[in-house]
């Protein structure tokens, strides 16, 4: 027998960045609001995982009160290249006035932030959702929580957490990729700069945290699974010899892995429902943009919906404003990340050649290599 709820106007399902910057952004707004998580509150207090964050996502932790810049390590500049082949592009902060291309912070430094900032608003932790049911008028949410089932009616169900399912609506490209994640004290000092590093495996990101770089190696599954097995000194010789003799690396931390794939849902919003974050797509974690897309989704779904405040939180009309909104931002991340990834992870001579020619190009070439830095800051903000 389910338990009835006092009815709501927003269920945020997902308790993560997305869901929380979300809430915090309609905090102030008319809307009855509550947020479920399947997790205890806090669970990720011990999660050792780092985010890179563009500048623009600063900006808008920023206009929310929720940016910890004692827990940011600025991204001054980011040097690309290719492993066995000219060309390379350097990009720095300095040339746009801003004090850092992007950051990198702890996912746990960010969630703490967030969770401080919306203590007032109502939750449900350690609950999932068993079964959601749309109407024209409204969407029935029956949820187990901790056992016991609980019944909401809302407005609008707004899903922030886990990836885009399988169904029909959801397209799967498999890249045969898989990230293997650690953390590495480098000789001498990173000097707050990035490195994106095209190798034939795929793309060797070495980002600045605290004294470390965060490192996400990408390799063919079987690499990943050799990658795992080896002693912290044989994963620094097979790291040395991915990215060259520029930077040695001294010590390492535990290792983790999974799989790359680009999961897009098409549809944004259905009936009284709507997807963002990580629920709508999951990208490629070159070039950091998936995070930071899924950032500005909250944001841009909160003006929309503040924007209709007036009216029924889950009215057609603010949903599709949403969905049309996002349209070139997410085009265009996708695009940007894919691109790179299927251009830059073989080893074919003329595409070698072609890539060393683009990267050139890139340096020689500042306004491009402006169009270019402002997508991966501020997203479609930079386009035309």
């Amino acid at each position: 027998m389910a338990e009835d709820l006092d009815t709501m106007d927003i269920v945020i399902v997902g308790a993560g960045p997305v869901g929380m910057t979300l809430a915090l952004a309609l905090a102030e707004s008319r809307y009855r609001i509550v947020l479920v998580d399947s997790r205890p509150r806090g669970a990720w207090a011990g999660d050792p995982r780092a985010l890179a964050l563009s500048y623009g996502t600063r900006q808008l932790l920023e206009s929310l009160g929720a940016w910890n810049g004692t827990a940011a390590t600025p991204i001054e500049t980011i040097h690309v290249s290719q492993r066995g082949g000219f060309g390379r592009t350097l990009i720095d902060a300095a040339d746009y006035g801003i004090p850092a291309l992007g950051y990198v912070m702890r996912y746990r430094d960010l969630a703490a932030t967030l969770d401080a900032r919306i203590a007032a608003v109502q939750r449900l932790d350690n609950s999932t959702i068993s079964e959601v049911k749309a109407g024209s008028a409204a969407v029935e949410v029956l949820l187990d929580c901790d056992g016991e089932m609980r019944r909401i009616a809302a407005r609008l169900i707004v899903h922030a957490e886990g990836t885009p399912g399988q169904d029909a609506d959801v397209r799967v490209y498999e890249y045969r990729q898989h990230a293997v994640v650690a953390e590495v004290r480098p000789f001498p000092e990173h000097g707050r700069r990035a490195w994106e590093r095209f190798t034939p495996d795929g793309p060797l990101a070495l980002l600045p945290l605290g004294q470390d770089y965060s490192v996400v190696f990408t390799v063919p599954p079987v690499k990943a699974g050799d990658l795992l097995n080896l002693d912290d000194d044989g994963f620094l010789a097979a790291l040395r010899a991915q990215f060259g003799e520029r930077i040695d690396f001294i010590t390492s931390g535990p290792r983790a892995s999974f799989p790359l794939a680009l999961r897009v849902r098409q549809k944004l919003a259905a009936a009284r429902q709507v997807w963002i974050g990580n629920a709508a797509q999951s990208l490629h974690p070159v070039s950091g943009q998936g995070f930071n897309l899924g950032l500005r989704d909250s944001w841009e779904l909160a003006a929309a919906l503040r924007a209709h405040a007036g009216s029924d939180a889950g009215a057609a009309l603010a949903l599709a404003s949403y969905a049309r909104g996002r349209r070139i931002d997410r085009s265009g991340s996708m695009a940007f990340t894919d691109g790179l990834v299927r251009t830059f992870s073989n080893d074919l001579a003329p595409l070698r050649i072609a890539r060393g020619l683009s990267l050139l190009t890139l340096d020689l070439l500042p306004p491009l290599r402006h169009f270019v830095a402002r997508r991966m800051i501020w997203g479609a903000r930079a386009w035309p």
